[in-house]
């Protein structure tokens, strides 16, 4: 396997995030949950959304898995390929949509069900998925998922692209955020991703204000970090270099005071 703790340390160290980066692998079978896996459904009496199983993984330390019977999310039964019968959780989602006021009307509705179908996962191809936390991960993940305030996202993005000078592109809607704007649409692009969580992750997940989230396929997370090497060495790091070497200015009162105390 590879050392996924040395990568986890580097991101620690150039990042500083306030909670464990998590490796993601979605199983095409619950025979591939790593030993100690813990779900929610029969270790700990109920079910529950899969942006809380990231919660768990990235504020306790866990390595969780959730399935269709772990899972308490209609958008996340839906779009992991889980949902029975697909075609009636579907429209449940679009009338969601209308009566939230989402979406104004059904015509905006069918556009927003058409965006989340270019990201879904086809029915029944995977059976589940992991959260692990990268530093003592028990999974080789498909992607490593980052939660984090907008200058250390501005630092992931500028790991991202120093090599290639690509940018970042992303999608945003606020709904479905953690799960399918960023596990699934980084799964299925292979490329990474500024997630914007979504009223869900908040409301359940406990997904902070000031938070949001850079998903990288795990190929790409070596250039991620060598780019962030390279920009840090610069001095182009997190925390942020605030320029403070310079004479402050104060108030006419206060500069008055201080040339007389001078004197």
């Amino acid at each position: 396997m590879t050392d996924w703790t040395k990568k986890a340390e580097a991101l620690n160290r150039l990042i500083r995030p306030l909670t464990f980066p998590i490796a993601v692998k979605l199983v095409k079978s619950v025979d591939e949950f790593p030993e100690k896996t813990r779900r929610p459904s029969t270790d700990m009496g109920f079910k529950t959304n899969v942006c809380v199983g990231m919660t768990m993984a990235r504020k306790y330390g866990w390595t969780v898995g959730m399935t269709a019977d772990d899972n308490a999310c209609l958008i996340a039964a839906y779009t992991f390929g889980w949902s029975e019968p697909e075609s009636e959780t579907r429209k449940a989602l679009a009338d969601f949509m209308i009566v939230m006021k989402y979406s104004a009307n059904e015509n905006a509705a069918k556009t927003t069900m058409e965006a989340v179908d270019q990201v879904k996962l086809s029915k029944g191809k995977y059976a589940g998925v992991v959260f692990s936390p990268l530093e003592r991960t028990r999974i080789d993940p498909d992607l490593v998922m980052i939660f984090c305030n907008p200058a250390q996202l501005m630092r992931l993005v500028h790991g991202a692209t120093q090599e290639t000078g690509v940018i970042v592109q992303s999608v945003f809607s606020g709904r479905g955020g953690t799960c399918t704007e960023g596990v699934l649409q980084t799964f299925k692009t292979r490329e990474p991703k500024v997630v914007l969580p979504g009223n869900g992750d908040r409301v359940w997940a406990m997904v902070q204000d000031e938070e949001m989230a850079f998903t990288i396929p795990a190929n790409w997370l070596d250039p991620v970090i060598r780019g962030l090497e390279a920009t840090h060495q610069t001095g182009i790091r997190y925390p942020i270099p605030v320029d403070v070497r310079h004479e402050p200015t104060f108030p006419g009162q206060l500069k008055d005071a201080a040339s007389r105390a001078a004197t």
